[in-house]
């Protein structure tokens, strides 16, 4: 390498003598630099979803390959955040991707002192169980006058900030089927 491939590497002399006088692209670049690559350039696929963490609704762009996340960035299609996410929201795949995270339906019983493991179907079988156990127990057809009222004040719902209006309609009508009056959520925007 002689003294004039020195010269033609050395950035400042590329910002002075060529078309970036202010060393913000080509000027800067360096051969590693060039050659590196997005992380986001060999997903299989782009997945669109909504950020967990609050009810501002945050878009969020999920790039998957072979099957796992592989990066999570805003979505700048969004209308709400335009790309943007807060620092829990840029830290979002670590939720998904993190070895801590519970994958599994954790059970524990009443008076136990350790949690067990349980398969979906039975965990749902149980929380049918009660749900029609609170709501035959809880059941009002008339109040002492005779007056009609067909509830239940033995079931409620809180939904969470990051419900969508699809998901609050949803649920409006599914606890308002089985009686339930205390349909809440506590987004508040």
């Amino acid at each position: 390498m002689g003294l004039r491939d020195v010269l033609l590497g050395w950035p400042v002399y590329r910002q002075l003598t060529g078309t970036d006088p202010l060393g913000r692209g080509a000027a800067a670049q360096s051969a590693r630099s060039a050659g590196l690559t997005a992380r986001t350039e060999d997903a299989d696929r782009v997945a669109r979803s909504v950020c967990p963490y609050c009810a501002v609704g945050c878009g969020q762009r999920v790039f998957v390959s072979d099957n796992r996340v592989t990066q999570i960035e805003g979505d700048p299609d969004s209308p709400i955040s335009r790309g943007r996410l807060c620092p829990k929201g840029s830290a979002s795949k670590s939720l998904v991707t993190s070895p801590l995270r519970q994958t599994t339906v954790r059970y524990r019983r009443p008076y136990a002192t350790e949690w067990e493991d349980l398969d979906l179907d039975t965990a749902l079988d149980m929380i049918a169980d009660r749900i029609l156990a609170a709501r035959a127990e809880t059941w009002e057809d008339v109040d002492a006058e005779g007056r009609p009222l067909n509830r239940t004040l033995g079931i409620s719902s809180l939904g969470g900030a990051t419900l969508d209006n699809e998901e609050n309609y949803l649920i409006k009508k599914l606890f308002t089927a089985m009686g339930a009056l205390q349909i809440e959520n506590q987004a508040r925007i």
